[in-house]
C-alpha cells in the first residue's frame, strides 16, 4: 500500500514539476511550489516534538502508572496520548497491563487522540493562515466531541467487551464529555482555551527543537532520550519530499473528480478545496493542511474536525498497523472511519450553509 502511495506522489510531483516548467498552465506547479515552501512551517513545528517524544514517554512512565493503579486504570490507555507512528504503539503496549487495551490505545487512541495533539494541532497551528486557525480549533474540537464514537466502533470491530472497551476509552470519554458540556454553554471560551492549549503545544515543540540544537551544535545534554534533532530533520524533509508531489495530486484530483466533487460541494456547502481536503485528509493530513488557505470558513470547520478521526487513514496509520498488528486493520478502518462521520455530520449541523449558497 505504501509503494503504491509514494508511486501516486511521485507522479504529483513529476505533474507538478514539469507544469512549473511551462508557465503553471493547470494551477499544477503553484501547488508544487506551495509544496516546497510549506518545508519552513513544518521545520518550526515538528522536529521539536519529535525530538522530545522518547523523554514524554519516559515521563509519561513515570508520572501515570501509580495515578493508574490509584484510579484502577489501565496504564496502556495513556499510550495512546502520543501519535501512534511517533511512539504511541510501542509505549501502549509496553504500559499495558491487559494486552487487549495495549492493542486498543496503541492503535485507535493513538492514531485518534494521539495523533491530533502531537501533530495535527502543532503541524496544523504552523501551516494554518491566522484568519483560518480558529475555525480549524473549532473543528478540531468538533472531531473530539464525537471520537468516543468512533472509538466504540473501534473498539466492537476488535472485538472487546463492554467493561473493556469502557475501561480503555474512560478518559477519552470523560475528556470529549467535558468538552461537550463546555462547547454547549461556553463555546467562546473553549474555543479560547483550546486555542492557547494549541499554542502551549507549540511552544513545548519550540522547546524541543531549541534543546535539539543545542545538543546537536555543542554536544551538552540538558534531557537525556532525545532523539537527535537531524533524525528528526531527516523526517521532516521526507515528509516535504512527499508534499512536491501530493499538493499538485490534489490539484490534479480536484480537476479529475470535478463533478462528485461538485456534487459533495452542493451537498455540504463547502467550497472545492474543502470537498478535496476531506479525501485528501485521509491519506496524508500534511497535504490536508496545506488546502485549509484555498477553503472557505465551513470547510475549515469540516475538515479540522474529520482529520481528529479520519487523519491518515489509508495512509501512514494502514501501513504502520498492517506491520505491527494486522489483525487490528479492521478494527482501525471501522473506528477511524465511524468516528470521521460523526465528527462531519455535526461540523455540517454546527455550521450554518452560508446564505448564497442556501436553495
Amino acid at each position: 500500500m505504501n509503494e503504491v502511495l509514494m508511486a501516486i506522489m511521485a507522479f504529483g510531483a513529476v505533474c507538478g514539476g514539469m507544469d512549473r516548467i511551462f508557465g503553471n498552465r493547470f494551477g499544477l506547479g503553484q501547488r508544487f511550489e506551495e509544496g516546497f515552501m510549506l518545508l519552513g512551517p513544518l521545520a518550526l513545528s515538528m522536529p521539536g516534538i519529535m525530538c522530545l517524544t522518547p523523554a514524554l514517554a519516559g515521563g509519561i512512565r513515570t508520572v501515570l502508572v501509580p495515578v493508574c493503579t490509584l484510579l484502577h486504570l489501565d496504564p496502556g490507555t495513556f499510550g495512546g496520548l502520543l501519535a501512534i507512528d511517533m511512539g504511541g504503539y510501542q509505549l501502549a503496549a509496553s504500559l499495558a497491563v491487559n494486552p487487549q487495551i495495549g492493542r486498543f490505545a496503541g492503535i485507535l487512541i493513538a492514531a485518534t487522540f494521539g495523533c491530533s495533539v502531537v501533530f495535527t494541532i502543532p503541524v496544523g497551528i504552523a501551516l494554518i493562515p491566522a484568519e483560518a486557525k480558529e475555525d480549524f480549533i473549532r473543528g478540531l474540537l468538533i472531531g473530539l466531541i464525537t471520537l468516543p464514537a468512533g472509538l466504540a466502533a473501534g473498539g466492537i470491530a476488535a472485538g472487546l467487551s463492554v467493561p473493556v472497551l469502557f475501561q480503555a476509552a474512560a478518559p477519552v470519554i470523560v475528556f470529549s464529555l467535558l468538552l461537550a458540556i463546555g462547547m454547549r454553554r461556553h463555546p467562546g471560551k473553549i474555543i479560547g482555551v483550546f486555542g492557547k492549549a494549541a499554542r502551549g503545544i507549540q511552544a513545548v515543540s519550540t522547546i524541543g527543537l531549541v534543546l535539539g540544537a543545542l545538543e546537536y551544535l555543542t554536544g551538552f545534554v540538558i534531557l537525556p532520550g532525545m532523539m537527535p534533532l537531524t533524525d528528526a530533520m531527516e523526517i521532516v524533509v521526507s515528509i516535504g519530499v512527499v508534499m512536491l508531489g501530493s499538493l499538485p495530486f490534489a490539484e490534479l484530483l480536484k480537476h479529475l473528480l470535478q463533478k462528485p466533487l461538485e456534487l459533495l460541494r452542493r451537498k455540504t456547502g463547502m467550497n472545492a478545496d474543502g470537498a478535496a481536503g476531506i479525501m485528501v485528509g485521509i491519506v496524508s493530513v500534511t497535504p490536508a493542511l496545506g488546502l485549509f488557505s484555498h477553503m472557505d470558513s465551513r470547510s475549515r470547520v469540516v475538515n479540522g474536525a474529520a482529520l481528529v478521526a479520519g487523519a491518515s487513514m489509508l495512509g501512514a496509520h494502514f501501513g504502520f498497523t498492517l506491520a505491527v498488528e494486522p489483525s487490528m486493520v479492521p478494527a482501525m478502518f471501522t473506528g477511524k472511519f465511524a468516528g470521521m462521520v460523526c465528527a462531519v455530520l455535526l461540523a455540517l449541523l454546527m455550521t450554518g450553509r452560508p446564505e448564497t449558497e442556501k436553495p
